[in-house]
């Protein structure tokens, strides 16, 4: 009997545990029939539509909001969590559900006083301010209000949610918290673990309400307040927080601070973010009590000093980033300590030595990037088995020898940069494996012999990625290498290749930069080639051998920019098609056998500001069409210079150089620099001018700098007083042509003008005095015309000499040795030049152009002192004369 009631228990108390789910869920509280109201009242103030945007930082949206359907329990709905016991909704989660509108104010949504989750983040509320209401729901626990499109300011209301653990406003960028509301947040929200405020607007905050943070000494893990303003020292006792993980603090540019010298860090710390702060001294040797810290990023700050070796025995280190700092010394071999090393980047700092082979000891590494220091010595040889790295930088030190094979057995490679080293030998084999290559950056190296036949192959058939080569400034020979399918950059400027541009080059048909400049090559431009590469914008095969005529089939839509066929044996035409290039801004064609009219067709192109004809076969006279209102509407480089154009000087066009008449503030102020060609970094356009008789290539072109060049040709008449207009002109030279009549006084505008030639004409008449009015002249040069008169004195008249006006029999006074009638007595030439020197003479002014205006003037000055900084300015601007 007793055995039959024990399985008859046994029997009914499994059937209970078999019961359905959906008779047990039947036993439980409906939702509350409030917060089901409240519910599908908000819902109805949202709109309901799958298309709307999508933010790309969720791994999926859903509209939560559409299965919420009348007659049916709020406590099944999707993002919805009810009491168990109760019925009440106690947690919403509409994060990534496509609400779009503005948040009414009085929105049902308040109503919920049970809620201790909210999570609206990764919507888009149209700017809505948070309502004060929100403080209502007191029993919330945790808020997440991110990247909603919020905006105001944040209401003082929040901080009556004195349970908050956990608070994410961050990335609503128009939110502002004024001092008073953060200090109310830091009072009443004493058990916070988590705070999230990043891209909010705290500017207003001062360096004493910071300090507030103290208050979370025993519940603050997570602390993250990203670029939001901050300003002052920021209190480094927040990092002794006893059970602080994670800090952030990037992109605070005016927040200084220091890591503290003493042990008493916060031990649990796992990521340390100080990017881009103003955090500055050594990084301290107590910061190897950090065991725990996996991520440490302290990258564009202010650190010095070299690293303490207790950093190298962090082994739980993942991420190491110290780039852009000040520091220095060298890595230690205790470098391979750091096991789970997944990114070491050390770039664009002063470290040096050699490198370290223990570097390959760190098989976890994905990123190893040791760019811009001062390594020297070889790569390091012995065998790497680095199968997860994709980056690997080098580029920009001292280093030296040939490239190790490891180098390119990497299977998992995607970007490989040795650029801008010492590195020597051939082009060593690749080996099967490197498939995902995408960029390679071998430029500026001492790099030799001839492209293999395997790295041809590959690039035609294996790496199907790569979108990036630059074989440039080495001593490379041969053939040219055919460029794949779906490349993007290839240059091989400054080499020695030989043979000429292969039809094959048309189907590399995503080409957006071709640079094949300063080779050897010869043969005629492929017609194909402009035809096949819809996107490209920069064309550079200036200093070749090139002959026959310049493809002529530009077409509509194209998105040339720069076109560079200078220095070469080409001949013809210009092709009039060029006309379809809307967009482009440099043509430079100097240096050919072309035999044409003056292209006025080019006067519409919207953007150009360079164009250079420079000694070739133009002839007839230089005019504007009737069907353009504003010719060259951006011009600022105009050199036809060293032709066979005559007639009058072209007025119209003169008239119509809007680019060479905007002007800076003040005539004593230039704008300030900038440089053509910004949207690609590795490619600067670069002009050449003639200066005092000398070329001299300007290898960054400033948008600043404004030329005219018109000198060896035939023109005859007048200067049109309508230059004086081009007030920013810079360079101005007519010489060596049959100009007639006087100098004119406008001529005294050019405040910006830096050097003016018109020797070799027939002007007569007296120097104008208004020329004394231009404080940047450099170079003077009135040689060998029919001027008479006394010489202007005063400002930088006495600084030229003699050869500025020889050739002129009627000209008297100082500098020449001829004195004027009733003049007095003239100063020792000796005497004056060694009080008066000239402060800026043209070689300064190039090296000016070669680095930017105002290192020009500081290497001004040391032409001034030494006279022989050549040298200097060759090295560190990297222009020719």
């Amino acid at each position: 009997m007793m055995r039959c009631f024990v399985l008859s228990f046994t029997l009914f108390f499994l059937l209970i545990l078999h019961t359905p789910s959906s008779t047990s869920s039947s036993l439980l509280p409906l939702c509350n029939h409030h917060d089901n109201s409240n519910l599908l009242y908000f819902k109805n103030s949202f709109p309901i539509d799958n298309s709307l945007y999508r933010d790309g930082r969720c791994s999926s949206y859903s509209n939560k909001i559409a299965s919420w359907k009348n007659g049916t329990d709020c406590c099944h709905w999707d993002g919805v969590t009810c009491d168990t016991s109760s019925g009440h909704v106690i947690g919403l989660d509409l994060s990534c559900s496509m609400l779009e509108g503005p948040f009414d104010p009085n929105s049902t949504l308040f109503h919920l006083t049970h809620l201790q989750q909210l999570n609206l983040a990764f919507n888009d509320f149209h700017n809505s301010p948070i309502h004060p209401q929100i403080g209502d729901l007191v029993n919330l626990s945790h808020l997440n209000l991110s990247s909603s499109s919020f905006s105001g300011d944040i209401p003082s209301t929040i901080s009556h949610l004195s349970k908050l653990l956990s608070l994410d406003l961050s990335d609503d960028y128009e939110l502002r918290l004024d001092e008073s509301t953060w200090s109310k947040i830091i009072a009443n929200t004493t058990n916070l673990k988590e705070l999230v405020l990043d891209l909010i607007d705290m500017s207003s905050i001062k360096e004493t309400s910071l300090s507030l943070l103290m208050n979370f000494s025993s519940s603050l893990l997570s602390l993250s307040l990203r670029n939001t303003g901050l300003h002052g020292k920021f209190p480094s006792g927040i990092l002794a927080l006893p059970n602080l993980q994670e800090l952030r603090l990037s992109k605070n540019e005016e927040l200084k601070g220091e890591l503290p010298k003493s042990n008493n860090w916060s031990t649990p710390l796992r990521i340390l973010d100080l990017t881009g702060t103003a955090f500055s001294g050594q990084i301290p040797d107590s910061i190897g009590h950090l065991k725990s810290l996996n991520q440490l990023f302290l990258w564009y700050c202010k650190f010095d000093g070299m690293i303490p070796l207790s950093l190298w025995n962090l082994t739980q280190l993942t991420e190491l980033h110290l780039s852009r700092n000040t520091l220095h010394g060298e890595i230690p071999s205790l470098l391979s300590n750091l096991k789970h090393l997944t990114i070491l980047d050390l770039s664009y700092n002063s470290f040096g030595g050699q490198l370290p082979s223990s570097l390959l000891d760190l098989t976890q590494l994905s990123v190893l990037d040791i760019s811009s220091n001062l390594f020297i010595g070889p790569i390091p040889s012995k065998n790497a088995t680095l199968s997860k790295l994709h980056t690997l930088d080098l580029h920009n030190n001292s280093i030296n020898g040939t490239i190790p094979d490891w180098c390119y057995s990497l299977t998992s490679l995607t970007l490989l940069d040795l650029s801008m080293n010492q590195l020597t030998g051939p082009i060593s084999k690749f080996y099967i494996g490197l498939q995902n290559l995408i960029n390679l950056d071998l430029s500026n190296n001492k790099i030799h012999g001839k492209i293999p036949n395997w790295f041809r192959d590959n690039l035609l058939h294996t790496w199907k990625d790569l979108v990036f080569l630059d074989l440039s400034f080495n001593k490379l020979q041969g053939d040219l290498p055919i460029p794949p399918y779906g490349i993007e950059v290839f240059s091989v400027t400054n080499n020695n290749f030989t043979g000429h541009i292969s039809s094959t080059f048309c189907n590399a048909s995503s080409l957006d930069v071709l640079i094949l400049s300063h080779n050897h090559l010869s043969g005629t431009i492929p017609q194909c080639l402009l035809g096949a590469s819809p996107f490209l914008s920069i064309l550079d095969l200036q200093v070749n051998n090139f002959h026959g005529s310049i493809p002529t089939n530009f077409s509509q839509g194209s998105e040339l920019q720069t076109i560079k066929l200078n220095h070469n044996q080409l001949e013809g035409v210009l092709p009039k098609s060029l006309a379809s290039c809307t967009q482009l801004e440099v043509l430079d064609v100097a240096e050919n056998n072309i035999e044409d009219v003056f292209p006025n067709w080019l006067q519409t192109l919207p953007a150009l500001q360079v164009l250079s004809l420079r000694a070739n076969k133009f002839h007839g006279t230089i005019t504007t069409s009737f069907n353009a209102k504003h010719p060259f509407p951006k011009l600022r480089i105009f050199d036809v210079s060293n032709n066979k154009f005559g007639g009058p000087l072209p007025t119209s066009l003169f008239e119509n150089f809007q680019g060479m008449k905007e002007l800076s503030d003040s005539t004593h102020h230039r704008p300030a620099l900038s440089y053509m060609n910004s949207s690609f970094s590795k490619y600067t356009d670069s002009v050449v001018v003639i200066i005092k008789g000398q070329s001299m290539e300007l290898v960054r072109i400033l948008t600043i700098f404004t030329t005219i060049d018109l000198s060896n040709n035939m023109f005859n008449g007048e200067i049109p007083h309508v230059i004086g207009e081009l007030t920013s002109l810079i360079g101005l030279n007519l010489s060596h042509n049959q100009i007639s009549g006087i100098i004119p006084q406008t001529l005294g505008n050019l405040t910006s003008l830096e050097w003016l030639d018109l020797s070799w004409n027939q002007l007569e008449g007296e120097i104008p005095v208004s020329l004394t009015n231009l404080n940047f002249l450099a170079v003077l040069n009135l040689s060998e015309n029919h001027l008479e008169g006394m010489i202007p004195t005063g400002k930088q008249f006495n600084t030229f000499e003699n050869d500025s006006y020889i050739g002129n029999p009627m000209l008297c006074g100082f500098p020449l040795s001829k004195s004027c009638k009733n003049d007095e007595e003239q100063p020792p030439s000796s005497i004056l030049h060694q009080k008066e020197k000239p402060l800026f003479g043209w070689k300064s002014v190039a090296a000016g152009y070669g680095c930017g205006m105002v290192f020009g003037m500081i290497l001004g000055r040391l032409f001034i002192k030494t006279a022989r900084p050549l040298w200097l300015a060759r090295l560190l601007c990297g222009y020719t004369y």
